[in-house]
């Protein structure tokens, strides 16, 4: 019954539209979420042949929404950040398999496949911070000063709205840090975007990364991408400071050692070489 109805319908279409398809279309695969600091991409193959893909998508609850770019479209790819306006509600889509435009076809229901749900609030990617270092002048405090990592969200002035816009006092940032030239870090959780350090070493350089930490989160996603690194300056210290007295004596001691030692070889080889010389004589 159903494919005598699909048959009538593109026999109807025919005189309607100059191009009408009978079959179906493939489904796309791996749809995906793709989105860092709320700039949120459905994503999704294969690249369609003689076919298109239409994007729906709702939050839990409500009726399907469509972005205009990707209605009847060969990309491969939908930006919906504008269409995620409420970044708590839980979102699904379905990537709809259609004819190109200006053609029909006969199915009742195009074939499509469902996303994952997400949560902007919980799920994008939060990612690299940027920050500065500034050493106090007694060398003895090192501030970091982190810049809030600006998202793809606007408020109703059209302002962009940054990370601490929108987490608010959930948003923390984790710090680690470590000498220069030393595997052995430590690591610290600050509620603000301004850090004092003051358990360093005088004079030392320490090598600092920042990301950002969600309280609210799952544990496998309250973490954001991890800083670049950078380093303090190292201030120019003496030998005297650098090491410890007795160290320096036993350096030159051991220096005092080696040069006896050379001494006393070379001087052992001379008079080796002087009795074979003598005794070369004696045999004349």
């Amino acid at each position: 019954m159903r494919t005598k109805l699909s048959g009538f319908l593109c026999v109807w279409a025919f005189f309607l539209t100059p191009d009408c398809v009978s079959g179906t279309f493939p489904k796309a695969q791996n749809v995906t979420w793709d989105s860092l600091n709320f700039k949120t991409l459905l994503t999704w193959s294969p690249k369609p042949v003689n076919y298109s893909y239409t994007v729906e998508f709702s939050k839990q609850g409500q009726n399907n929404e469509r972005i205009p770019s990707c209605i009847r479209t060969s990309e491969t790819e939908c930006d919906l950040t504008s269409g995620l306006t409420d970044l708590k509600g839980r979102y699904t889509a379905d990537v709809v398999s259609e004819p190109v435009r200006g053609v029909t076809s006969d199915l009742t229901e195009d074939p499509y496949t469902t996303s994952p749900f997400f949560i902007p609030y919980l799920d994008t990617v939060i990612g690299k911070p940027e920050f500065s270092i500034i050493v106090s002048d007694d060398q003895k405090k090192v501030t970091l000063y982190i810049t809030d990592i600006p998202t793809a969200i606007f408020n109703e002035k059209k302002q962009r709205l940054t990370i601490r816009d929108i987490f608010k006092d959930e948003l923390q940032y984790k710090i680690s840090y470590r000498k220069a030239k030393s595997t052995g870090k430590k690591e610290k959780l600050s509620a603000g975007s301004e850090i004092e350090l003051t358990d360093l070493e005088k004079g030392r350089s320490y090598c600092f990364n920042v990301q950002a930490y969600i309280l609210s989160r799952s544990p496998g996603k309250q973490l954001g991408e991890l800083s670049n690194v950078q380093c303090s300056p190292e201030e120019a210290t003496s030998i005297f400071e650098e090491y410890s007295l007795t160290v320096i004596a036993l350096a030159i001691l051991a220096i005092i050692v080696i040069i006896a030692v050379v001494i006393a070889v070379i001087v052992l080889c001379w008079r080796l070489w002087q009795r074979a010389q003598r005794k070369g004589s004696d045999c004349l």
